[in-house]
């Protein structure tokens, strides 16, 4: 199938794209890598009459360490996140993650603001900026907003953006000498979405984890990750709190129980 007709707007600057936001109030899209909305349009599952591509806008990119933060412009592609220095020194969970992310084409033009803004409840980014307790910067007709990632994510493929605002960056602490991480997704096939998948941070005896493919949107669980590092079994326990999905490729339980491996397995590499 092909995409429904639409206005296709190009803007040179931040200033511009959200003034082409606010002008089509709420009738206009903002295209980043456009992985995920062009193939929407064209089996007609999103239609927006306009589209605002953002490749032009260089406010957009870059990854810069700023004290004891990275930060990562919206517009930044996954494959300059697999190159980057200080990413992979700084911020070295993303650098775990990448591989798993699709195939070469998509990580050539998919971008990490693209990926929040969807909010796939299957893709990686938004558990990610969880477990590594990001913020997301958002721009809009009323300001600049930093929202912690734990509070961006509401349910499938939606967000707390307003329809006039824009991701303009994530911030992500850097690492620390006191930490460790884990990833693990488990896939029918490499490059297809997780059926159940997991990123995991640790300082000291803390531990952020965060599940993705599983539920509505990439979830913690805080009694899980209070007793993990004492008692994985009692810690596995926890699963029952998240309400998993249900679908044609796999049932709630069978999800449950992959959860459960992927951790397993995220923990162990932690330990290796």
């Amino acid at each position: 199938m092909k995409a429904p007709d639409f206005d296709y707007l190009r803007p040179a600057n931040l200033d511009a794209a959200l003034a082409m936001l606010a002008e089509h109030d709420g009738n206009a899209v903002p295209l980043a890598g456009g992985q995920s909305l062009m193939p929407m349009m064209n089996f007609r599952v999103a239609a927006p009459e306009v589209l605002i591509d953002l490749a032009d806008v260089a406010e957009l990119r870059g990854i810069t360490r700023n004290g004891d933060h990275v930060r990562i412009g919206a517009m930044t592609r996954y494959v300059q996140l697999s190159k980057d220095p200080i990413i992979l020194a700084d911020v070295p969970l993303i650098g775990m993650a990448l591989p798993h992310i699709a195939h070469d084409a998509i990580r050539n033009r998919g971008t990490i603001g693209g990926s929040l803004a969807l909010a796939d409840p299957a893709a990686e980014m938004p558990a990610l900026m969880l477990a590594l307790d990001a913020a997301i910067e958002v721009v809009g007709a009323n300001g600049t907003r930093l929202i912690k990632a734990d509070n961006f994510f509401l349910s499938y493929f939606e967000t707390v953006l307003e329809k006039d605002e824009l991701i303009t960056a994530v911030v992500i602490p850097t690492a620390s000498n006191t930490q460790s991480f884990g990833f693990c997704e488990l896939t029918q096939r490499h490059g297809d979405y997780a059926l159940a998948g997991v990123a995991v941070s640790r300082t000291d005896a803390k531990y952020r984890i965060a599940f993705f493919g599983v539920a509505d949107r990439a979830v913690r669980v805080a009694a899980l990750e209070d007793t993990v590092g004492d008692d994985l079994e009692k810690a596995l326990a926890h699963l029952d709190e998240i309400e998993f999905t249900d679908d044609g490729k796999a049932n709630a339980a069978t999800r449950q129980r992959l959860a459960g491996v992927a951790l397993t397995r995220a923990l162990e590499e932690m330990t290796s």
